[in-house]
């Protein structure tokens, strides 16, 4: 599942939250948003289709799972689960889990529609409820890691579940277009945010609770967190913004796409 982002301006607010604050407010957005989501996202992500970022690429050009005939794999942050069913055409043995209920009712309509259906989890990716080594491959796209203040827990969760040799691949925001405006035109091409302040992004409400909150790590953070867990990194993917793909998706655009990197792809394993 890829994330959709609000538009952030230059008054947007950066503070530290807790784990509970950034859990209770992924799981309130989700909810309410997952239709509005679906009817802006869910024609370019499809039923069944692994599209692991809004710059188009595609599980079944880049293969950054490998052959996952045979193999038990676990989506975090499924989302509507097109992913998940898609590997499930590839002979795999998936479980799709998402911590908002909204999202899953979304996947549960898609796999009607479809013909295709996978398990689906209702959880927490800080306390994945399954047993260790469990899988041989997990990965998300754009779910979970960015939503999560202690991201680092989420690396050793994932290790934990995975089988010696496991795969562990995601995809999240760029780090770098934290520097910009989030916005998809001109305005978007300024820098005005230190790339090393690792303070979320937060919307909240009247109260100040937190409605909405996405995470910022560095282009190290994430490598060091990785390896902290165990983990062997073999390959980073910044994909390019391919010719003749002019759809907008919240903040990545051809304008800012051909001039600087949207998203970031980790391609690890568990060794």
């Amino acid at each position: 599942m890829i994330e959709a982002q609000p538009i952030a301006h230059a008054d947007t607010l950066r503070r530290t939250v807790t784990d509970d604050e950034s859990r209770a407010a992924s799981r309130h957005w989700w909810d309410l948003d997952a239709d509005d989501y679906q009817d802006e996202h869910g024609a370019f992500l499809g039923d069944v289709d692994f599209v692991w970022c809004p710059e188009g690429l595609r599980e079944a050009d880049a293969r950054l799972l490998g052959d996952v005939r045979g193999q038990r794999v676990l989506e975090l942050g499924c989302g509507a689960a097109s992913a998940a069913r898609w590997l499930e055409g590839q002979g795999a043995d998936v479980v799709a889990m998402d911590l908002s209920a909204g999202m899953l009712r979304h996947a549960q309509q898609a796999a009607n529609r479809a013909g295709v259906r996978v398990p689906l989890v209702q959880a927490d990716a800080l306390a994945l409820p399954f047993a260790t080594s469990a899988f041989d491959v997990v990965c998300t796209a754009f779910g979970a890691v960015p939503f999560v203040a202690d991201s680092a827990a989420v690396m050793r969760e994932v290790a934990r579940v995975l089988r010696p040799g496991g795969r562990w691949v995601f995809s999240i925001t760029h780090p770098m277009r934290w520097i910009f405006l989030d916005e998809p035109g001109e305005e978007g091409l300024r820098a005005i945010h230190p790339y090393f302040d690792r303070r979320p992004y937060v919307e909240q409400d009247d109260a100040g609770v937190p409605t909405y909150v996405e995470q910022h790590r560095t282009l190290g953070d994430r490598i060091r967190e990785l390896v902290a867990a165990g983990f062997v990194l073999t390959d980073l993917i910044e994909p390019e913004w391919p010719d003749g793909h002019d759809q907008i998706w919240g903040q990545w655009s051809p304008l800012r796409g051909r001039l600087f990197p949207g998203t970031a792809i980790f391609v690890s394993y568990l060794p």
